[in-house]
């Protein structure tokens, strides 16, 4: 009897964890089945207009992923600050589960420049590689090689419709979920998560996880799925130097009366070379170096480069040579707009008031905005420049050579998860037993608020993203290719149902 009972204990306990080649397969083949209503829900979402600042709508994306997520049966509650998009926590409770994985996802987009773009980004449409329009409501096949464009299609709403069209393959297919499951949607991520910070300290419980999976971003340029176990920091700075009160000849006045055009690329000059150096006097100094876990990794990672300077048509790059995965492990100072004056037919003969430009910086470990911010701030004054917070009075203009309006934005730290922790491992374990074995990237280029889900823990994050790598990521003509919503939907049905139970 004894030896029976261990027997069952132990065919109990196996039953309790799918195969995730088992389950990628039973899910491929119910997708195949359901793809008409998996791009009904996709579509319907897609057309609802969802930048941050735009209150009305951002809460009707609220409101509409509720309805999705208690469609499912998850306890489902909108979480609230004012002046803040609402985030949406939506919870499964398996029975005898002592683990809790949260899912994270944003809802909100870019802006858009709709002159830029070949159709209505608030109005998807899915066309095949000849750019030809495809009714998939009709169509007898749907080519997984065809596109979808709208804001937000890659980025990130493709995230929500595959973690919930999973939660339905497994239902489909009566596969249990082996772990309690949370699925946070957070609403102002593409406006820098200014509020994220507040809700996990005013909503401690509601958000609480022994591990979280970051669902945001493109996969491999070379098609292969990937996880992301870091993401750089990020931190905006407008800057804005001055010249005349009002705008001068320059045939009279040129050469005597600063130009602030001038004076501006000089600055951007001073902080940046040619290559990406960034010559900031002790920018580098607080970085941490790579362990030789991610070295490894790195080595690993597909040579994509000759594809990607065809792709862009750039003739060479920046960094000396240097590959761009080992680059992403550096900081960035990327310009990323300057403005003054007019070209042209436009131009004119003038000494502009005023020139204007936009900097952000991609921060690594252990790097923090504060002290980027003190390093800059000791920089600006170092070429001369007196700091202000606003435009400079007579008496200020009047009283310094040389003046600059600094305006910081919100930003956030890096983050970076070690590579060989059991988490880690076992997410890679079960992409590869579901037939999508991964890429490992120690760090991502972009930035994701992945550190404020670790602050102060040893709590793992780790991101997966299934979007293309060419989405056009907030750009016009955003775009998802439908293969990757597919290899998506079986991923997560493989974590959701293979995922140890009990705490590691």
């Amino acid at each position: 009897m004894k030896r029976l009972l261990i027997v069952a204990l132990l065919l109990i306990s196996a039953s309790a964890f799918a195969d995730p080649a088992d389950v990628a397969k039973q899910t491929r083949g119910w997708r195949a089945a359901h793809q008409r209503e998996i791009l009904t829900e996709f579509v319907e979402l897609l057309s609802l207009p969802n930048l941050a600042s735009d209150a009305p709508n951002i809460n009707r994306n609220a409101q509409a992923i509720r309805v999705l997520c208690e469609k499912r049966g998850l306890t489902t509650k909108l979480l609230t600050i004012e002046g803040a998009p609402p985030v949406v926590v939506a919870d499964l409770s398996v029975p005898g589960s002592k683990r809790t994985i949260a899912f994270y996802a944003h809802y909100d987009g870019q802006p858009v420049d709709r002159a830029q773009w070949k159709s209505d980004p608030w109005k998807p449409v899915l066309l095949d590689n000849a750019g030809k329009e495809i009714d998939w409501r009709e169509t007898k096949s749907i080519d997984p090689e065809s596109r979808l464009f709208a804001r937000a299609a890659g980025d990130d709403k493709v995230s929500i419709i595959a973690m919930l069209a999973a939660l339905d393959a497994l239902r489909a297919v009566n596969v249990k979920p082996t772990v309690n499951l949370r699925f946070v949607f957070e609403g102002e991520e593409e406006a820098g998560s200014p509020h994220l910070a507040d809700y996990l300290k005013k909503f401690p419980d509601a958000v609480r996880a022994d591990a979280w999976v970051f669902c945001d971003g493109p996969v491999h340029q070379s098609r292969r799925m990937e996880l992301v176990f870091g993401a750089r920091g990020t931190l905006g700075l407008d800057l804005t130097v001055y010249g005349p009160v009002k705008g001068l000849h320059d045939g009279h006045y040129g050469n005597w009366v600063p130009n602030p055009i001038v004076r501006l690329t000089h600055l951007l000059d001073s902080m940046r070379d040619e290559n990406g150096r960034i010559l900031i006097k002790g920018f580098y100094d607080d970085i941490r170096p790579p362990t030789s876990a991610e070295t490894e990794a790195i080595s690993k990672i597909p040579n994509v480069e000759a594809d990607l300077r065809r792709e862009f048509e750039i003739g060479s790059t920046e960094g000396d040579g240097k590959p761009l995965n080992e680059l992403l492990m550096l900081p960035g100072l990327n310009q990323r707009g300057i403005e003054s004056g007019h070209v042209g037919a436009q131009a004119s003969n003038t000494i502009p008031t005023e020139a204007r430009a936009s900097v952000d910086f991609r921060l690594v470990p252990n790097e923090t905005p504060e002290s980027i911010k003190l390093l800059v701030e000791r920089h600006l004054e170092a070429q001369g420049y007196t700091i202000v917070r606003q435009a400079p009075d007579t008496a200020t203009r009047l009283a310094h050579p040389k003046i600059v309006k600094v305006d910081w934005g919100s930003g956030y730290p890096p983050s970076r998860t070690p590579l060989d922790l059991p988490f880690s491992r076992e997410l890679a374990s079960i992409m590869t037993a579901a037939g999508h074995e991964p890429v490992r990237l120690p760090t991502v280029g972009g930035s994701l608020p992945m550190d404020l889900f670790q602050r102060g823990t040893d709590i793992p994050v780790i991101a997966f993203p299934i979007a293309n790598h060419d989405d056009n990521q907030h750009a016009a003509n955003e775009n998802l290719r439908l293969q990757n919503l597919w290899d998506g939907i079986e991923v997560f049905a493989a974590f959701f149902s293979s995922l140890e139970g009990a705490k590691n």
